[in-house]
């Protein structure tokens, strides 16, 4: 696992030992990128699911301003810490072991709007659409802001949710990614 392009691009990042976490392959996240920047000027974003930090230090390597990092498992919390440290990304960055709802009430009462979010939850314990409807209903993304999630191919999500559509939907074999704006897509 490596950092793809950017400020930081071919640094390599440590992976979560074990088997609680599933890091979203190179192929994966080159993709991913590609299909929503690949370059960004400024901006800020959420990985709410971090994992080992790979989508949020991607961003900051290819331009977005701050990244703020959420993980309820405690080694992953650890391990995105040496990641952020090891790219010199400290001063760009906030890192919370918390779960995902508490994490979005916290970030309510910040009156944070992101410009990108990044939801890849563990396959088994996906809740896309709720949390995709918290981050629409209390204003967490920008109006021309994105929703990038990586899910299993054998969940559907809806073309709708809320005030936002399904942009692009791309599978690269049991992972799938979706990503909602703002804007239908003509």
């Amino acid at each position: 696992m490596r950092v793809i392009s950017g400020e930081k691009r071919g640094l390599p990042l440590k992976a979560v030992p074990g088997a609680s976490t599933r890091p979203t392959t190179d192929k994966v996240k080159e993709s991913i990128f590609n299909m929503i920047g690949p370059y960004f000027n400024g901006g800020n974003a959420l990985d709410l699911y971090a994992g080992s930090g790979g989508l949020g230090i991607e961003a900051l390597s290819r331009g977005i301003d701050h990244v703020i990092f959420v993980d309820q498992n405690r080694k992953a919390i650890e391990i995105v810490k040496q990641n952020i440290a090891f790219c010199g990304f400290e001063k760009r960055a906030e890192v919370y072991r918390n779960d995902a709802d508490r994490a979005l009430k916290a970030l309510i009462k910040r009156e944070i709007a992101f410009s990108y979010v990044f939801l890849d939850p563990p396959y088994a314990k996906q809740n896309l659409v709720n949390e995709i409807r918290i981050l629409i209903d209390f204003e967490l993304l920008t109006r021309d802001g994105m929703i990038v999630c990586e899910h299993g191919r054998e969940t559907a999500l809806p073309d709708t949710i809320g005030e936002v559509y399904k942009q692009r939907e791309e599978s690269y074999g049991d992972t799938t990614i979706t990503i909602y704006t703002y804007e239908e897509q003509q």
